[in-house]
């Protein structure tokens, strides 16, 4: 079991608030997809990518599942058809157990089923690093933690029956780690990266 109260789990900074107050800004009105989790769902351009049906971003940049948990009313306001959530590397970062991103996985898992349950929820795998090109130290040497953490919500995912997606089929390369064509820095990925995301997602008939 983990030690409580010795990690840095602040959320608030000024980038979160900045897009809180964008998000609250917004219309709440009834979405088809939202995409909900850190920069790199934010970064990605869901709605062109996807057109065709209404697509809310809530990614914020940095943040973790602390911060998620903290801004669901903004995401359960928009009622989607379905959900596609993608937290943790950040956690990861700071050094979180497992068990204590497992946890909080378990607590927007169950608050998003309490308040939307009409809304297929996908739970999404955290993606491969490539630590050849990383430019973050802190996130180094992360490897088999990522995986113990897959590992987990897709066993959560499970037990509350959701869709486990895992994303791994598309970024991880024979080694595991994140492509090299999909990536500058070692954890975001790139236009192309994008493409084929919704393209895997499109097989699998999530979209």
């Amino acid at each position: 079991m983990y030690a409580q109260g010795t990690y840095d789990t602040s959320y608030h900074n000024w980038y979160y608030a900045q897009r809180m107050e964008l998000y609250n800004s917004i219309p709440a009105e009834p979405h088809d997809i939202v995409f909900l989790g850190n920069s790199i769902t934010e970064r990605g351009d869901w709605q062109e990518l996807i057109p065709g049906v209404k697509i809310a971003n809530r990614g914020i940049g940095g943040d973790i599942t602390f911060g998620v948990l903290a801004r669901l009313d903004n995401v359960i306001a928009l009622k989607p058809d379905k959900l596609f959530l993608l937290i943790g590397i950040n956690d990861i970062g700071r050094f979180f157990p497992v068990e204590l991103i497992v946890d909080n996985y378990r607590k927007i898992v169950e608050r998003l089923r309490m308040d939307l349950p009409k809304t297929r929820i996908y739970v999404q795998s955290v993606l491969p690093l490539n630590e050849s090109v990383l430019q973050y130290d802190y996130l180094k040497g992360h490897k088999e933690r990522i995986l113990q953490l897959n590992t987990e919500i897709g066993r959560l995912a499970r037990e509350h029956n959701l869709v486990y997606v895992d994303l791994h089929e598309v970024f991880a390369d024979g080694n595991g780690d994140l492509k090299t064509q999909y990536t500058s820095d070692g954890i975001h990925v790139n236009p192309a990266a994008y493409i084929d995301w919704v393209a895997f997602l499109k097989k699998k008939k999530y979209l």
